[in-house]
């Protein structure tokens, strides 16, 4: 009997046992249970955290040019060029774009340096373009064999030697073949460039040298190579228009449809001098029908300002545009303002940096294009900058 009971107690320790057990393990598993909805929930947070969109953005300037006034106003007594003050107002808005590109419309042909109509421009202005920000030079104008064969291949070499990818010129077929399209990888993307020009003042491209123009038979091949790159986007800068024309002629039109129309996704236009609208189209296509000069001597109704257009891209699965903007600059020079070269300025300069020469040229300026592009631009908005010191 008294083994029954022991053998009793013993069974009704182990049925406890057992029964806190299953408590104990049910209890885990949900706990378990509830840490791995939890740990999930957090995991899809940093997930949703680090899974970031790829962005870049692009920064389009107008001619860099290189009259006489501003070759004479950049020597040194010494001989050399100082160009450092030119571009030393705007350089932080160059350098916030991730690519900056704009239209070199002089060559680097060596002395003697000459201004209009054949320009040949020291090697300092290209060194001071660069040091400014810019990463990449269109090549392809109407000025670009203005000193012939040597200006065309010393041009190129002055600009590789400062790594400096250009577009536009060639040496020969083959080494457009192995550069052109231009294909820019940067924060993810590939960026593929092209560039041409209507002419070239009906000065001969001495051979073996090769100059993009607007060919649509050509075009046609360097758009479709272009695709076979598997660009994020490709981007046409084209040399066209009427100079001193401010709104867009019949020829511009039909050159901008036909390049959207083949697969190009934006067009940067120049030649004019003057800036003309600009269009965002769709919210997918930005055309711009003239830059205007960035820099140069001239003096000519607005030819003295210029824009700076800025396009932002970003992609995960897909590619699109998210924000595209502008902003004005111009030039001051010397005679007008008593400085010792030329300096570009953006229009939000502050007034006490100015004299009353240089405030009235301004105003004249961001008058003219603003009243330009309120009755002409389409879906696109100035980025005012805000008054600047230096």
């Amino acid at each position: 009997m008294h083994r029954f009971f022991e053998h009793y107690l013993f069974c009704m320790r182990l049925a406890l046992s057992i029964i806190s057990f299953c408590f104990l393990l049910a209890a885990s598993l949900g706990s378990c249970s509830a840490n791995a909805r939890n740990n999930g929930s957090d995991a899809d947070s940093l997930d949703a955290k680090y899974d970031t969109t790829a962005t870049i953005t692009l920064l389009f300037a107008g001619d860099m040019m290189q009259h006489a006034g501003q070759i004479k106003a950049a020597q040194m007594p010494d001989g050399s060029f100082d160009y450092s003050e030119c571009f030393a107002y705007v350089k932080d808005e160059i350098e916030a774009a991730d690519i900056a590109i704009a239209n070199l419309e002089v060559t680097l042909g060596g002395k003697p340096y000459t201004g209009y109509p054949m320009f040949c421009a020291p090697d300092e202005f290209a060194v001071a373009i660069k040091d400014a920000g810019f990463d990449i030079l269109t090549t392809s104008n109407n000025h670009c064999c203005d000193t012939g064969r040597r200006g065309l291949g010393r041009t190129l070499s002055v600009l590789d030697s400062l790594g400096v990818p250009s577009l536009g010129t060639y040496r020969d077929a083959q080494d457009r073949a192995r550069r052109y399209p231009l294909l820019v990888e940067k924060n993810g993307f590939r960026i593929a460039l092209l560039a041409c020009t209507y002419g070239t003042n009906g000065l001969p491209v001495p051979e073996p040298y090769m100059v993009n123009l607007i060919d649509t038979t050509q075009i046609k091949q360097d758009i479709a190579k272009a695709k076979s790159m598997q660009p994020d986007a490709i981007i046409a800068f084209i040399h066209w228009g009427t100079e001193y024309v401010l709104t867009p002629v019949s020829s511009q039109r039909w050159q901008a449809d036909w390049l959207l129309a083949h697969g190009v996704d934006h067009v940067i236009g120049g030649h004019p001098h003057v800036v003309e609208p600009i269009e965002f189209r769709d919210s997918t296509n930005l055309v711009v029908w003239s830059l205007g000069n960035y820099i140069s001597n001239m003096t000519k109704d607005t030819t003295y300002g210029g824009l700076m257009v800025t396009l932002k891209l970003e992609k995960d699965s897909t590619t699109r545009v998210s924000d595209t903007g502008y902003s004005l600059i111009w030039t001051s020079r010397p005679n007008v303002s008593g400085h010792k070269t030329h300096r570009v300025y953006p229009i939000g300069i502050a007034d006490s940096l100015l004299n009353g020469r240089e405030r009235m040229m301004r105003d004249f300026f961001a008058k003219t294009a603003r009243n330009l592009f309120g009755k002409h631009n389409k879906n696109i908005i100035e980025h005012y900058s805000s008054n600047m010191s230096k």
